[in-house]
């Protein structure tokens, strides 16, 4: 019961994956005789069905399950190299998702395997950003792989820029801010996504101003500061001159974007030939056409934009947030008045804002979450630890903010620190970094709460009292008697005051 948390990490410079066990313990139901007449008890609407042993799975390395027990597949929405998208329905509710199946007969070798079981992982650790799509759940059969995400009925952003020809001004500054935030987002996050073009950019629905989602991480890979990458990815028009070098980092995503941009504005891609081999060579050249029409009518600034992203020098090349500074991409001309938060940032603001008790909370559900589930933190958190001592430091924190193109103050990266610094030693560590820093959605998994309940429920009474609340705080280092009465008063508001069932406890601030 409680925390999965059994250890800390042999070598705290790196975690390893024995420190995040696959799956929480199995909940125990309420007992029968707990007391009705206040407020139901979390039973069997709550609990998590049980779940039953199961090979495990050779991609997930977790217990193989049938996707269509939960989910019923319909007509084919796709297909690709190595899946087949399918509608697909949740059978208890009704809502409408995509089902790409992934056939593990086509995955002939180890690196295949790993990119599947890596796209999982970086498509968690970019939950609950609002233009990515979102991974509703991952499943392993003896056949398949099969990852449920969320549903752009809309079609490709590819088709509707066929549709317009191409696109104004700016419309297509409206469209290039939000792919750059997109990017901005997923590197912050040490995420390069390695394939950017329009056909992986989803529209949620068929309405012209219909949200855009970023999709197919597939070939997308985590990325430290520095790192070099060598293996030669991507579709051919949008690939970058380093790539094909085989020398590249981050910097290769802004001129795929650079590569739509120009096409956005003219409707044709920048770097052409009749072979793939040609036109590697019109790319390592990287001249820009800005004489063919509709060019001479295009403005300075768009043009100035589109060649600081087709630098041929990576180097030399604006970054996602350098792109969003632009003249020619801010909103109505003028800067933000506030830097960009990343999403780290954003996560470390939302978990300071949280009660003690929601703290805790989310402290326990770290300790469940699956490897699929945090790898992208547990890089994130190795990257920060410049010094590899196990924990992040006051000035490491501000350091690895600043990296990724975030302003702060002493006082509010002090006040970060002071958040995630659970025990209050003035370091964080690896299990205080991914509690503060995982998505908030994970609160909305019916085991996770239901295991977070446990472990406050001491007695198992269907019901969590003042005292255990206490008791539980102070295991975890959190315990301020101020802050008790407050958070029984927040949670209890049928004021039976000493008894709260967890879901009205464990909602999200």
């Amino acid at each position: 019961m409680g925390n999965c948390f059994t250890k800390k990490p042999a070598d705290p410079a790196t975690p390893t994956d024995a420190d995040t066990p696959a799956h929480a313990p199995d909940p125990s139901p309420a007992p029968d005789d707990a007391p009705v007449q206040t407020a139901p008890v979390p039973t069997a609407a709550f609990s998590p069905p049980p779940k039953p042993a199961a090979p495990i799975g050779p991609v997930l390395g977790r217990p193989m399950e049938d996707v269509r027990t939960t989910y019923s597949l319909g007509k084919e929405l796709g297909r690709g190299q190595f899946g087949v998208t399918h509608l697909c329905t949740h059978k208890a509710t009704g809502d409408k998702y995509a089902c790409k199946t992934i056939a593990k007969r086509k995955l002939a070798n180890k690196e295949d395997i790993e990119d599947v079981r890596r796209e999982v992982q970086i498509m968690y650790h970019l939950s609950g950003q609002p233009n990515i799509v979102e991974l509703k759940g991952a499943f392993e059969d003896k056949q398949s792989v099969h990852l449920v995400m969320e549903l752009c009925a809309g079609g490709e952003l590819f088709d509707r820029i066929i549709a317009r020809g191409h696109y104004t001004e700016r419309a297509a500054a409206s469209l290039l801010r939000t792919i750059v935030q997109i990017v901005h987002t997923c590197h912050s996050m040490g995420v390069m996504h390695r394939d950017l073009k329009p056909e992986n950019f989803l529209l949620l629905n068929k309405d012209e101003d219909a949200p855009l989602k970023a999709t197919d991480f597939g070939l997308s890979v985590f990325f430290k500061q520095g790192e070099v990458f060598k293996d030669i990815v991507g579709s051919a028009y949008y690939i970058a001159p380093e790539v094909l070098k085989r020398r590249y980092g981050p910097e290769a995503d802004i001129w795929s974007i650079g590569v739509m941009l120009y096409i956005f504005l003219c409707g044709v891609p920048p770097f052409w030939a009749e072979s793939e081999q040609g036109i590697f060579n019109t790319i390592l050249r990287g001249q820009i056409d800005f004489t063919s029409d509709p060019w001479p009518n295009i403005s300075p600034g768009a043009k100035d934009l589109v060649r600081k992203m087709l630098n041929l020098d990576p180097r030399q090349r604006l970054t996602a947030f350098e792109v969003l500074n632009h003249p020619w991409i801010k909103e109505d001309g003028e800067a933000p008045d506030t830097p960009l938060d990343n999403a780290v940032l954003n996560r470390l603001k939302q978990f300071r804002a949280m009660n003690q008790f929601k703290k805790a909370a989310l402290r326990v559900i770290a300790g469940c979450l699956s490897e699929e589930e945090i790898k992208g933190l547990k890089e994130m958190f190795k990257n920060m630890d410049s010094d590899n001592s196990g924990t992040i430091t006051l000035e490491e924190l501000k350091q690895g903010l600043s990296k990724q193109g975030t302003k702060l103050s002493e006082y509010e990266v002090k006040q970060l620190m002071e958040a995630a610094d659970a025990d209050g030693n003035g370091t964080i560590d690896y299990e205080e970094f991914i509690t503060a820093t995982m998505h908030m959605n994970r609160m909305d998994r019916e085991e996770h709460l239901y295991t977070a309940f446990q472990y406050f429920d001491k007695d198992n009474s269907g019901y969590i009292t003042k005292e255990e609340l206490e008791q539980a705080l102070k295991e975890k280092g959190l315990y301020d008697g101020k802050e008790i009465k407050d958070i029984i008063a927040e949670a209890d508001v049928d004021n039976v005051s000493r008894k709260r069932p967890c879901r009205i406890l464990l909602e999200p601030v």
